[in-house]
């Protein structure tokens, strides 16, 4: 592999489609699934994909394995056992490896964090969402918030990272409201916790309320009040923000989630699954099926499920590696867009967003946004990138 083209990351993003219930903002591939299932024959699928994507990727050494969804702690835990053993038989496994699992912080989903724990899963991310009931009930959460903190106690107990979400800027929800519920929280995690503010998603049920008039969100100032809070109260509590969404002690950041943002490449094996693959020096844009059964006819057919795989062109990169880099606290380095991109950043862009105070050049050479320049991100990414 070319120095220039990758940075010597690689992941495996393993996506489990099927939930016990639709949440109302979600817009992610999840399914709800009744009736029979044959989960060990759906798992060799994932055996049969990860055996494609190792072909095309040789020699590469895992740093992270990230089971998202959908629901994946409704998984068997051997199910999470037999698919981390196919990817150690054809990558190399770094020893320091990050194998986080997604869960749903309900009693009988938490029952299983043993089970999870003994098939090599060392981290956790719990889908807490709030820590008051109403709002959890409006959110389509299953659980109250008496099983969350038991599942985060017990999550913290059994498991050597963990990690939790929390939606704010929820309708009504006033900033006295989020600076206690926020508060609670922080007192409550330990090294890392995933603060999002709600947003209203094409194709989810919030969607159409918000069309309708039902659903009143906060407007740009107040959503702006919100974020500012956010960060204020996380740094003093000694989790400071190290991305947009993204709070954690030092050394406890996500690695799997720094792998996409620093621009690594992950595998995505399962329905809907998207991954990011240097093949003979040229970066491919891969996606799989979406509907669950028909990825597994056609892995079980062809030995994968692709129904997309581009080959990304040099200005292509260099804009992904903007949106994603920029994200992060550490910022981006210009000499690496360069080897990504074929062209340099234009210094008089550059210039006159140092002149609204939106970004600030490092010692270490990076560029990187401001907490002033966060609030305008996407404006920020575009002018740099054009």
């Amino acid at each position: 592999m070319s120095a220039d083209r990758g940075n010597d990351l690689f992941g495996v993003y393993v996506h489990w489609p099927f939930c016990a219930a639709k949440c109302p903002y979600c817009d992610f591939n999840s399914h709800v699934h009744r009736g029979p299932f044959d989960e060990a024959g759906y798992v060799a699928a994932y055996a049969r994909e990860i055996a494609h994507f190792a072909s095309l990727t040789p020699g590469r050494h895992v740093q992270s394995v990230f089971f998202g969804g959908g629901t994946p702690s409704l998984m068997n835990p051997r199910s999470v056992g037999a698919i981390l053993n196919e990817i150690a038989r054809h990558w190399t496994i770094d020893e320091r490896v990050e194998i986080t699992l997604e869960a749903n912080p309900t009693s009988v989903e938490a029952e299983r964090f043993r089970g999870y724990r003994a098939a090599g899963v060392n981290r956790v991310s719990l889908g807490v969402q709030a820590l008051r009931d109403k709002p959890l009930a409006e959110l389509g959460r299953r659980h109250t918030v008496d099983e969350a903190v038991a599942a985060v106690h017990l999550a913290q107990s059994i498991f050597e990272r963990s990690s939790f979400d929390l939606i704010y800027a929820r309708p009504r929800q006033t900033l006295e409201d989020w600076r206690e519920e926020l508060s609670e929280a922080l007192w409550l995690a330990q090294g890392h916790i995933s603060l999002y503010q709600l947003t209203i998603e094409m194709g989810t049920r919030f969607y159409d309320l918000h069309r309708a008039g039902k659903l009143v969100m906060p407007d740009e100032e107040l959503a702006a009040d919100f974020y500012e809070l956010t960060q204020e109260l996380t740094a003093a509590a000694g989790l400071p923000a190290y991305e947009i969404s993204n709070h954690a002690r030092p050394g406890q950041e996500s690695r799997h989630n720094l792998l996409y943002w620093r621009y690594g490449e992950y595998a995505g094996v399962g329905p809907g699954a998207h991954g990011r693959l240097l093949v003979n020096n040229q970066r491919h844009a891969t996606a799989t099926e979406k509907m669950p059964f028909d990825w597994q006819a056609r892995v079980m057919a062809a030995g994968h499920g692709l129904v997309t795989d581009d080959i990304l062109t040099w200005e292509e990169q260099g804009d992904e590696f903007l949106v994603m880099g920029l994200r992060l606290k550490e910022g981006i380095s210009p000499a690496r867009f360069t080897a990504l991109s074929g062209r340099r950043i234009a210094e008089r862009q550059i210039a006159d967003l140092k002149s609204y105070g939106f970004v600030e050049t490092l010692p270490n050479g990076n560029l990187r946004v401001t907490e002033k320049g966060f609030p305008v991100l996407d404006a920020v990414v575009a002018d740099l990138a054009a």
